[in-house]
């Protein structure tokens, strides 16, 4: 006789010594639920304090944002088969984000290549961009085609415009917005889907649509409207003072991890 479905499973489960339930963590659906969703003018005040009160200054917080973006991308797509890495990346925090994230990603044995069509004249961004390019990660600077990018890469990290952006989009990126729209490849975005309205998500059924969304410190209201496959909360390092102030109800990082999914 054929022993029920749940009997294979209970006897399954109990003869796997080497699982070790006490180190699991599982994330109630009231978990996720409690958790605040950061609006435009919450996320700004948040960033200030971190740099006024608590003396974070922006190149620390940037190198820990990217470095679990670059994380919570290697969670999600494999390096052996999501290797070629387009890394867009626009002209604010943001941008300087998806810089880090393609200096470790290029560590973890992917293959960034940089789009960066409006570097910022600042020696922070120029000190980042030198250390990608001291790393032979190629820049691209003509926006890559649709076909191209579908023959040429397996992932693209959308590091373009973060929660302060405002629309509409300026015209040096409305060329790689169109191809991000349109193209077939998995997008992983970083804190905020590029193009969306910070509290309201999509503003065009047009709008992209990424398979990853990395939010970073807490997430923000856009992300309730989020559809894709994976969402992450990234950068830990949020005070507990400040946590609480803000009431963020931010879930635990499991051991040693820069990124936790949600």
């Amino acid at each position: 006789m054929y022993k029920p479905i749940l009997s294979y499973l209970r006897e399954f489960y109990t003869n796997l010594s080497f699982v070790h339930t006490s180190k699991i963590r599982f994330f109630s659906l009231s978990e996720v639920q409690a958790m605040k969703y950061l609006s435009q003018t919450e996320a700004t005040n948040v960033d200030v304090e971190l740099f006024k009160v608590y003396k974070f200054s922006v190149d620390q917080l940037m190198e820990l944002a990217g470095l679990s973006c670059s994380h919570a991308v290697a969670k999600c797509f494999d390096v052996c088969e999501h290797s070629r890495v387009l890394v867009c990346c626009g002209p604010g925090n943001n941008g300087g984000d998806g810089l880090v994230c393609a200096r470790h990603l290029s560590l973890m044995g992917y293959k960034p290549h940089i789009y960066y069509p409006m570097p910022t004249p600042n020696p922070l961004y120029e000190n980042l961009t030198h250390q990608c390019k001291s790393m032979n990660i190629p820049f691209i600077e003509k926006c890559p085609e649709e076909k191209e990018i579908a023959n040429s890469f397996d992932l693209i990290i959308d590091a373009l415009f973060g929660f302060s952006f405002k629309p509409p989009v300026r015209d040096a990126f409305i060329p790689i917005i169109n191809v991000l729209q349109k193209t077939k490849i998995p997008i992983a975005s970083v804190d905020i889907p590029s193009g969306w309205h910070v509290e309201n998500g999509k503003n065009t059924d047009l709008d992209l649509e990424p398979t990853l969304l990395i939010s970073l410190t807490a997430p923000k209201q856009c992300a309730k409207f989020f559809k894709g496959t994976y969402h992450y909360l990234g950068g830990r390092f949020i005070p507990p003072s400040l946590k609480e102030k803000y009431q963020l109800e931010l879930p635990d990082y499991p051991g040693t991890e820069t990124c936790v999914k949600l």
